[in-house]
């Protein structure tokens, strides 16, 4: 749990929003909010589900310290009676989400929170923060490892990530998403993600020669050698150096050579030469990584021209998902508890069609065939609606209606679970290990039209016809 008191990290309207609701005596009314992202990255056919932990470990830590008040008060803003219940604060909301892991599309409820509304807006910021930057990175992450077919992707790109938080949580999305490990060493001890890596350049430049720089470097780590072939040049001097090292050092302590690395130049053809002068040295067994601003683009590429890599280390265009680095998810109040405690839908309206709100307390349900287990489609509905699965089931486009499908010998699955109740968590916590674990049984159950990278199968989220009915009803009561 990160152990900083991070309440304050919030957009300020939050607590000058909070105190006008306090004033107008507001502060007990319930609502509910949604967060959500409305489009994919990368043009992408899914997204990945990441950074829930890290909401509720802001969630658990929600307090204000004197301090904090201390500050507000100073701003000369805030009736002294809001600040009061801040010092007092006491989390009282209850929240729904996704887990992390789950594959996840644009529209649908990832979290949900209801409860006080001074409470549920204040957790807007930090929600989204953590949403976003996590699950873009997950994302990036699941298509570099797809398109590595196979071979282990090590994320290596902490001294390029946007800051510390970054780097620490962009190494644990891309491990939920895929990648074998990271060369981000806190990230081994505080979350059980592999550590991995080999040299740098620097090593080899230290000695007088390559060779040196080899032995040196056989002789400290014979059980785990890997070595970095490209400083000076590959198939001239780091090959063949690598060969003499593993001949002298490694292979006369018991062990054999791990692999080599290739970090610039031309990756696809220096890796084929490299193959066949290790084959030929008797080194089959000894693996080829290649790294150096690789994407899943490049990866592909390389692949497809027959390079003959085992691994790949991937660092800036994972770590800052460099080719769409905004996920865009959103925070909408969505329904408000009126004098009874029934919850009234709310909508918001806009021009542009995409930032239109879905109004009212919902669930979202993913339909899996029984026969192939594959998902067929994700339905949302209102919070008090089921999909039944003993009798057919008619899907339709909400922005194209005529577009429907009727379905059947299927099960259906609520997405989102209870993770707060009345403010005390409900929900268990778990590993890294078992949501990486987690996430590939999830996406096994994707079809592969939806993940290919080109011109991807869109997968449906489509309504139930209630909700698709109270939201045309609003949108027509709205109308000026």
């Amino acid at each position: 749990m990160d152990k900083r008191n991070l309440t304050l990290l919030m957009d300020f309207y939050e607590l000058t929003m909070g105190n006008g609701y306090f004033l107008k005596g507001l502060k007990d009314r319930v609502a509910v909010f949604d967060a959500y992202f409305r489009t994919l990255p990368d043009q992408g056919g899914f997204a990945i589900m990441a950074g829930l932990d890290q909401v509720i470990d802001y969630m658990e830590k929600l307090h204000f310290t004197p301090e904090d008040i201390a500050y507000l008060r100073q701003r000369n803003l805030f009736d002294e009676a809001f600040l009061d219940y801040l010092a007092n604060f006491e989390f009282a909301c209850d929240v729904w989400a996704v887990p992390e892991g789950t594959p996840v599309f644009p529209g649908e409820p990832l979290v949900t929170v209801r409860g006080p509304v001074i409470q549920a807006q204040m957790l807007e910021t930090m929600t989204l923060l953590l949403l976003n930057h996590q699950c873009l990175i997950a994302t990036k992450a699941n298509r570099i490892v797809r398109a590595a077919q196979g071979r282990a992707v090590m994320e290596f790109g902490s001294r390029r990530a946007q800051g510390a938080d970054a780097a620490n949580y962009g190494a644990r999305a891309a491990y939920i998403a895929g990648a074998v490990g990271s060369a981000n060493t806190w990230t081994d001890r505080e979350m059980g993600i592999p550590a991995l890596g080999t040299m740098a350049h620097s090593w080899v430049q230290l000695f007088s020669s390559e060779y040196e720089a080899f032995k040196a470097y056989a002789e400290v780590y014979p059980q785990d050698c890997t070595l970095l072939i490209d400083t000076y040049d590959v198939l001239q001097s780091g090959v063949p150096n690598a060969i003499k090292v593993f001949d002298e050092v490694v292979v006369p302590a018991g062990y054999r050579p791990k692999g080599v690395r290739i970090d610039s130049g031309d990756i696809a053809y220096l890796s084929k030469r490299t193959r066949q002068m290790l084959d030929e040295a008797g080194y089959q067994d000894c693996a080829i990584v290649a790294s150096g601003g690789l994407d899943e683009y490049l990866i592909r590429d390389l692949l497809l021209q027959g390079a003959k890599l085992d691994s790949f280390g991937v660092g800036e265009r994972l770590i800052t998902a460099k080719s769409d680095p905004v996920f865009g998810g959103v925070y909408k109040m969505v329904a408000v508890a009126d004098e009874t405690g029934a919850l009234e839908p709310r909508i918001k309206i806009s021009e542009n069609v995409d930032k239109i709100t879905t109004p009212g307390f919902k669930c979202t349900w993913r339909l899996f065939d029984r026969d192939t287990g594959k998902a067929i489609a994700d339905v949302i509905s209102l919070a008090d609606e089921t999909i039944p699965e003993d009798e057919p089931f008619t899907l339709f486009d909400p922005k194209a209606i005529w577009k429907r499908k009727e379905v059947d010998n299927f099960r259906a699955e609520r997405l989102q679970v209870p993770i707060y109740e009345k403010g005390q968590l409900v929900y268990a916590r778990p590993s890294v290990e078992a949501i990486r674990t987690y996430c590939q049984e999830k996406l096994d159950t994707l079809w592969e039209e939806v993940t290919r990278f080109e011109n991807p199968h869109k997968y449906y989220v489509d309504f139930t016809y209630k909700l698709w009915q109270l939201r045309e009803d609003m949108l027509m009561r709205h109308r000026v």
